[in-house]
């Protein structure tokens, strides 16, 4: 009996053991959604967070309309803490009521046009498109200098650009590419008919973020962002290149936002909290992006930039009517594209 009776105190022991050590796991943790270590240099966001705040963000590689749809999934059981989406997916996230307000500290700083009234998101930095370019990969063809080079011979198959149809990268290219042939945020045709001949170029349409394939040389040209491009050439020392076409291109803000009901809504708060601090802000610079509050992006970084002449070509994307373009981008590139 006595025996018996000690087994049972060791088995409840061991179970309060597990329990405590599943509780303490749950404290020190936090799920992202969208938060991929090779993406806008979220590898070192995510050990600092843990460095500073004690905080374990797994990494996760979905692109902003996958963290959407499982979201909306999840909407009854939530999994994720915060998310972090492009700029076109941050009001169809509130409407689809799976994020809710947060003001976090900072907030009031950023300008009123980078930032949801209510608090349901925020721009934490941006980026301009252009073409992410493995000059090694290319061998003795020409760098390209134009959104129409792509569509050359010489390029055929050599052109890759995130799924327009799911990733906030590939919608914003379209955009970009639209705008800069004549169209506007009302009338596509013009970007939808350069993707339609890109494609018939045996384009390369991967849905996940591609950095690596670039720097490897797997895929010579790719449709993306500055921060990518600089963080091949200056820290993988990698033979890349950014170019901003001739005829012109956007810039794209990235937000964040706390998920309605996450299960770990105040260490979700503590991470929203740090993306907005100088430190962090910092480092998004000293990753090649552009900080939401200006001033930190340090002199040494903003060298290794091309020169503010190239991004004249760049201009601010209007995040409510690409938004409200954003269905009409996916369907036409579906049915007419793809």
């Amino acid at each position: 009996m006595k025996l018996f009776k000690m087994k049972h105190v060791v088995a409840s022991f061991a179970l309060g053991l597990i329990s405590l050590s599943g509780s303490v796991q749950a404290q020190n943790r936090a799920i992202c959604y969208n938060c991929p270590p090779e993406w806008a240099d979220w590898g070192t966001q995510l050990k600092t967070i843990q460095t500073r705040l004690g905080i374990q963000i797994p990494p996760d590689n979905k692109n902003s309309g996958q963290s959407i749809t499982a979201m909306i999934a999840e909407k009854a059981n939530p999994v994720a803490d915060v998310v972090y989406l492009g700029g076109i997916a941050s009001d169809q996230a509130r409407e689809a009521g799976i994020i809710t307000p947060y003001k976090p500290k900072n907030w009031d700083k950023i300008p009123a046009d980078l930032k949801d009234p209510q608090g349901n998101w925020f721009t934490i930095h941006s980026g301009t498109l252009g073409l992410f370019i493995n000059k090694a990969a290319l061998g003795k063809k020409p760098v390209p200098q134009s959104w129409l080079d792509l569509l050359k011979p010489e390029y055929k198959g050599l052109v890759g650009y995130l799924d327009p149809t799911s990733a906030s990268v590939g919608q914003v290219g379209v955009m970009a590419v639209n705008l800069a042939l004549g169209g506007t945020y009302e009338n596509i045709t013009p970007g939808i008919n350069f993707f339609k001949a890109l494609v018939k170029n045996q384009a390369i349409v991967p849905k996940q973020t591609s950095y690596s394939r670039v720097i490897s040389g797997e895929i010579p040209i790719l449709i993306d962002y500055d921060f990518n491009a600089y963080r091949g050439q200056y820290t993988d020392k990698a033979p890349v290149v950014f170019v901003i076409p001739k005829e012109g291109t956007v810039v794209f803000p990235y937000v964040m936002a706390l998920v309605k009901n996450s299960p770990n809504q105040e260490n979700g708060k503590k991470v929203l909290d740090f993306v907005l601090s100088d430190e962090s802000q910092q480092m998004w610079g000293n990753a090649y992006l552009r900080p939401v509050f200006a001033e930190k992006l340090s002199a040494a970084a903003k060298a290794k930039f091309l020169p503010d002449s190239e991004y004249e070509r760049a201009k601010p994307v209007d995040l409510k009517k690409l938004a409200a373009a954003q269905n009409m981008i996916i369907e036409r590139y579906k049915n007419e594209a793809k």
